[in-house]
C-alpha cells in the first residue's frame, strides 16, 4: 500500500463572457438547451453521450449515455431564473483532485449584451497549473460553445 500527503489549497478566479443575446434567451442556451452547444472535447463518457441540466436547489449537470454510463458535473445549489445559479462539484485524482470546485454563473446585462460572470473557488489538492487548467477549460466551454450557439 502506498500513502501519500499532499498540501490542500485553494484558489479562485472570474471570468467574464459578454454574449450578444438577452438575458432570457442566455438563461434558456446555458440550462434547457446545454446539450447542443456543449463541445464535443466536454464529452468525457462519450461522443453519444447527452449533456442536461436541471436548474432548481439539488438538480444536476449531468452527462449520460444509453449505454448506463454517467458523470455527475456538478448539483445545484441554488437557483435564480435568469440571474444566476451556484453549483457544486468534485474532481477526483483523474482530473486533478482530489478538489471541490464551488462555481457560480451569473448574467448581467449591459446595454444590447449579457455578461455571464463564471466565478469559481476550489479548494482541496489544488495547483496553480490545476486551476489554470479548469479556467481555460471554462473559458473554452462558455465562449465556443455557450457563446457561439446564443449568438450564432
Amino acid at each position: 500500500m502506498t500513502t501519500a500527503t499532499a498540501p490542500l489549497s485553494s484558489k479562485s478566479y472570474t471570468l467574464e463572457i459578454a454574449i450578444q443575446g438577452s438575458r432570457e434567451a442566455v438563461w434558456t442556451a446555458l440550462t434547457d438547451e446545454v446539450n447542443a452547444w456543449w463541445l464535443p472535447d466536454f464529452h468525457m463518457v462519450g461522443p453519444d453521450s447527452i449533456v442536461r441540466f436541471e436548474p432548481r436547489a439539488g438538480g444536476t449537470l449531468l452527462e449520460s449515455k444509453t449505454d448506463g454510463s454517467s458523470l455527475l458535473w456538478y448539483t445545484v445549489q441554488m437557483a435564480m431564473p435568469a440571474e444566476s445559479l451556484h453549483l457544486v462539484g468534485h474532481l477526483g485524482p483523474d482530473w486533478g483532485g482530489p478538489a471541490t470546485s464551488l462555481l457560480s454563473l451569473t448574467l448581467e446585462t449591459r446595454g444590447d449584451e449579457t455578461v455571464l460572470r463564471v466565478r469559481d473557488a476550489l479548494y482541496g489538492q489544488v495547483t496553480d497549473a490545476g486551476a489554470a487548467q479548469q479556467q481555460d477549460g471554462w473559458r473554452q466551454l462558455f465562449t465556443d460553445g455557450l457563446k457561439a450557439y446564443v449568438e450564432k
